[in-house]
């Protein structure tokens, strides 16, 4: 299972909508806020319309569900289906900072098994299918793969940069964790895992959606990495779009000390 045409067709789209976002960055944002108080723009709008128009021009057999769309009744749980966050990090994108990111991502049978992650603002691309994970960056094609790190002490946080709470110091204090890096977007902070650049992120809250993780999952497992929820359990793409129970992605060699140490920490949820 190559995924060569389905991985083709996303990465022009991502890239063709990272093109678009990054012109209109630098005009008026026509900024709203949706239920939640998290902000949608213009640009918003304009890319997921150009990434839902193109999957369905290209694969019209397979449903596609965007964060700023309604998902069609019985999309999830299709055999096949392409998930979409048109700007992950949006609120560094209305400040005009480069920590957001176009996400595509593709499931199949319930598993992520393709993802693409395009930061317009530095031209870096992130992607995976079954062959492997890749990045490019300035003209060259790299392989991913997670750090070597054993031991969650030693271990390189990427955290939220608008969203970190309280609990965060909590993680840190039961890991034994002093390096901590913020970024924007979910899909970029697990692509520095799956580069080996960072080591460990923890998102205690059930703020996310299967759009903020599908893409890079298939990166970050591609690479080596793990991502489960903040109990140690795999992420249901089938049921709900919510991720009511955290989220932990690791290099994988720190996930089931982490999971451990944590369980005091955190009650387990329903």
């Amino acid at each position: 299972m190559t995924l060569g045409p389905e991985l083709a067709c996303a990465i022009a789209l991502a890239r063709q909508a990272g093109a678009e976002v990054a012109r209109l960055q630098r005009g008026a944002l026509g900024v709203e806020l949706k239920p939640g108080d998290e902000p949608v723009t213009v640009a918003d709008r304009r890319a997921s319309e150009l990434i839902v128009d193109g999957l369905a021009a290209s694969f019209p057999a397979d449903p596609v569900i965007s964060e700023e769309s309604p998902p069609a009744p019985g999309a999830l749980g299709a055999p096949r289906l392409w998930l979409v966050d048109p700007i992950d990090g949006t609120k560094d994108f209305i400040r005009g900072e480069d920590g957001y990111a176009v996400m595509i991502g593709l499931i199949e049978h319930g598993r992520p098994c393709l993802g693409v992650v395009f930061q317009p603002a530095t031209d870096r691309l992130f992607w995976a299918t079954p062959a492997g994970a890749f990045a490019e960056y300035q003209g060259r094609t790299t392989p991913l793969a997670v750090s070597t790190v054993a031991s969650a002490a030693d271990a390189r946080l990427v955290a939220s940069r608008s969203h970190r709470s309280p609990e965060l110091d909590r993680v840190k204090a039961a890991l034994g964790i002093g390096d901590e890096l913020n970024v924007g977007s979910v899909g970029v902070k697990l692509c520095m895992i799956a580069a080996g650049a960072r080591d460990l992120y923890v998102n205690p809250a059930a703020r996310t959606k299967a759009w903020d993780t599908c893409a890079p999952e298939a990166i970050l497992a591609r690479a080596g990495g793990q991502l489960t929820d903040l109990f140690g359990g795999p992420i249901d793409y089938t049921r709900e779009l919510a991720h009511r129970r955290g989220l932990v992605a690791s290099n994988g060699h720190v996930h089931a000390e982490v999971i451990a140490k944590l369980a005091p920490v955190f009650a387990r949820t329903p």
